[in-house]
Parts: structure tokens; C-alpha cells; sequence
């Protein structure tokens, strides 16, 4: 088996979904401009996104060795091939629609397959943790690449031009070369297909959803779940909407909006690096904390000068509002704390329960998305978007109490800060 082939496959496939995944702010603001959809129902796409990826993802769970990790990646990228070809040819509210559950289906089978496989292309523990770090950056890349990518097909002297729609055409074509090269790349499964239990799939589906159910009535597991759930309400109503912030608020021009909400993105790429860094000398909780009441500030500073912007017309980075640079690097601060939680909750559990527990991760850091992203839209649409961004004030609170009774509950189970020192720069939801 060629492991550099395989790898690569890996970062293309990855790389595709960074893109169509994060899209989904900038494609709310597009939606709005060209089907006169309210700032409510464009709202509804994350749902379309994060419930699909939930759903399948539980799902795949227990039949994906049944279907063979290379089988379900090439089924993912031949659906979200298709589903791009789509939207230019039929443009439509409900084709976007279409296109992010299709997505969200398809990264589930992805996501799975692609941790699953890097098992089989790794030698040890350092080379699989190696390689899932620069998976998770080149993630990143892909998000960040995204930006620019839809900036450079938007019309901004007409906002209702749907020449924006012609990037899918790209993307198809890059989900295709993905398709190709992973078709053509030998993959050997077979130690893995030697241990497939050869339990019915609805005895297993069964035995999963006992086991999560389980596990989530536990005291500290239902914290975490709450505050994970917090989290990503948090991070994806900003992420979703920051695009249209910046073009209703700030009055930029659209691709503008775009480009510069790519300072979000790179902002939590660095700040989950940094936390690496520093996790190796500071307790996971402390650091937290820290990071909220910053964030708490940084949220109070830049919403007042969002407030104060002109009439002055921006056309381009160098002359755009102080708000559009300060604003987004709350990125930095609350970048630490879904991966650190996770590593806690994961450190604190036996081996045989991480399974279970990576199921209840998944579902409700989607659910968390979705509720953040169709909240901050009906704020928005009735208050404003910088009632909307001030919001933002509310789940980081609750994330200082929700914090201190988890490490409370941690510590007289006898888990210290210690254990995840080592683990919590590892990647995002």
C-alpha cells in the first residue's frame, strides 16, 4: 500500500469539505441578496448541515466497515460532486438547501472513514497523532482558502448577481480530481474488514444508541455535553454570520465581507495552536477562563466601534473599520476550549467508552451549531446584528459556571489538569 498516496487522498478529501463545510456564512449573506430569503430562514442551512452529520454519523458508526472506508469516501465525494453541479444549473434556495445536507451527509461518511484509515497508513501512536495534526491544519487551509475562493466569484457592483454560484463549478472539479485519485489509490482494509462483527445492523444500531444513552445520564458527562453543546452555539452563530455582520453592519462590500471574515478562521487556527504551547505548562481550566473574560472584553470593545462606523465608502482591507480586524479575533480566545474539553471528558473515560462518547461529541456539537446559527439569525433579523454579536455575552457566562463545575466534578473523581495537557491542541468539531 502506498502510504504518501493514501495521505494525500486524505488532505485533498479533507481539504473539499473545509471548504463546502464553512461556506455556509458566506452563502447565508448570498441567499439573502438573491432569493429574498429573511435573515430567519436563511438561518435554517446549518441545520441542513449539522442534523445531516449528526444523523449519519451515528449511523456509519457501526455499518462502516461493512461498506469499506474507501467505498464510503468515493460515495461522499461523488454526492457532493453532483450536489455542486446542481446549484449553478438550478439556482435556488432549495438546492442550497440540498447542497449542505448532502454535505453534512457526506462528511460524516468522510470524517469516519478518513480518522478510521489513518490507523492503517500510520506506523505508531507519534505518526498517527503527527499526521492528525496536519490533517487538522490543512482543514484549516481549506477554510481559509474558502474565503477567497467564493470573494473571487461575487459581483460587487450587483448584489443580486448569482455569479457567485459559478465556484461550484470549482469545487466540483476539485471533489472530482479528490474522487479520481482515491479510485485509483489502492487501499488494504482487510485486517480491518477480519474484525467486522457480523451482528445485525439494527442489533447494533441498538447496542450504540444503549451505550450513548448510558453514558450520557452520567453527572459529568452531561455537564460536558451541556457545555460542549454551549460552545459550538457560541462559536458557529458568530462564524455563521459574521459575512453578513460585516456587510450590514459595516458596511463593506460583499466580497469584501467575505475575505475578511477569513480573520475568524485564521484567528482560532492559531489560537488552538498557541493552546498546545501553552497547555503544556497551564491548567486546561485556568486558560479557559482566562480566555473567556478576554473574550468577554474583546466582544464589548469592538461591538461600540462597529457602532460608530460612516458613510465612508471601503474598498478594501487597508481603509475597512478598526471593528472588522478586532472583532473577529475572538477567534484567538475561545479557540482552546472545544478541543481542551474534549481531551478532559476523553481522558477521564476508560478506553471502551470512548467510542460512545465520540458519538455524543459529534450529535450535539451539530445541534449545538445549528441552534447558535438560526438563534443569531432571528436576533439579527428582529434586533441587529450587533444586538446579535452582543449575544455572544450570554453562552460565555454560562461557559465560566459550566467550566468550574466540570473541573469540580473532575477533581473529586481524582482526574487532574495533567492528564490532557498533552492531547487538547487536537483539532475541532
Amino acid at each position: 500500500m502506498n502510504f504518501w498516496r493514501v495521505k494525500l487522498s486524505l488532505l485533498l478529501n479533507y481539504f473539499v469539505f473545509a471548504i463546502l463545510l464553512n461556506s455556509v456564512g458566506t452563502v447565508i449573506l448570498q441567499v439573502q441578496n438573491n432569493y429574498s430569503v429573511s435573515a430567519s430562514s436563511a438561518s435554517v442551512l446549518e441545520a441542513f448541515k449539522d442534523l445531516s452529520i449528526a444523523f449519519v454519523s451515528f449511523i456509519v458508526a457501526s455499518y462502516i466497515t461493512r461498506i469499506g472506508y474507501k467505498r464510503a469516501m468515493l460515495i461522499a465525494l461523488g454526492i457532493v460532486t453532483v450536489s455542486c453541479l446542481l446549484m449553478p444549473q438550478l439556482p435556488g434556495f432549495w438546492t442550497t438547501k440540498l447542497l449542505f445536507a448532502a454535505t453534512g451527509a457526506s462528511f460524516a461518511l468522510i470524517k469516519v472513514s478518513i480518522f478510521a484509515t489513518i490507523g492503517l497508513v500510520t506506523d505508531d501512536s507519534n505518526g498517527h497523532a503527527s499526521f492528525m495534526n496536519f490533517l487538522e491544519s490543512f482543514f484549516m487551509i481549506g477554510v481559509l482558502s474558502g474565503y477567497f475562493l467564493f470573494s473571487a466569484f461575487v459581483d460587487d457592483t450587483n448584489p443580486r448577481s448569482t455569479s457567485w454560484l459559478m465556484v461550484y463549478y470549482v469545487l466540483a472539479g476539485i471533489a472530482l480530481v479528490a474522487f479520481l485519485l482515491l479510485l485509483s489509490t489502492p487501499i488494504d482494509e482487510s485486517s480491518i474488514q477480519r474484525e467486522t462483527i457480523n451482528a445485525p445492523l439494527a442489533k447494533a444500531l441498538v447496542a450504540d444508541l444503549g451505550d450513548m444513552v448510558k453514558l450520557a445520564i452520567t453527572p459529568v458527562v452531561l455537564v460536558f455535553i451541556v457545555t460542549a453543546f454551549i460552545y459550538v452555539l457560541m462559536e458557529q452563530g458568530i462564524m455563521s454570520w459574521l459575512p453578513t455582520f460585516n456587510s450590514q453592519i459595516l458596511k463593506l462590500p460583499i466580497s469584501l465581507s467575505i475575505q475578511m471574515a477569513s480573520i475568524l478562521a485564521a484567528s482560532t487556527a492559531i489560537g488552538r495552536f498557541m493552546a498546545g504551547l501553552l497547555l503544556r505548562r497551564l491548567s486546561w481550566y485556568w486558560l479557559l477562563i482566562i480566555c473567556l473574560i478576554v473574550a468577554a472584553g474583546l466582544v464589548l470593545l469592538a461591538l461600540p466601534l462597529a457602532a460608530s462606523v460612516g458613510e465612508k465608502k471601503v474598498t478594501g482591507w487597508a481603509d475597512a473599520p478598526i471593528a472588522a480586524f478586532i472583532f473577529p479575533m475572538i477567534g484567538l480566545l475561545i479557540a482552546p476550549i472545544y478541543p481542551a474539553i474534549n481531551s478532559a471528558i476523553l481522558s477521564s473515560l476508560p478506553l471502551r467508552k470512548h467510542g460512545p462518547m465520540a458519538g455524543l461529541i459529534v450529535i450535539f456539537s451539530a445541534l449545538g451549531g445549528t441552534t447558535g446559527s438560526i438563534i443569531t439569525g432571528h436576533v439579527f433579523e428582529a434586533y441587529g446584528g450587533q444586538t446579535a454579536f452582543y449575544f455572544s455575552l450570554v453562552p460565555i457566562g454560562l461557559l465560566v459556571v459550566l467550566l468550574t463545575i466540570f473541573r469540580r466534578m473532575q477533581a473529586k473523581a481524582g482526574i487532574s489538569d495533567k492528564v490532557v495537557l498533552d492531547k487538547a491542541a487536537m483539532g475541532g468539531h
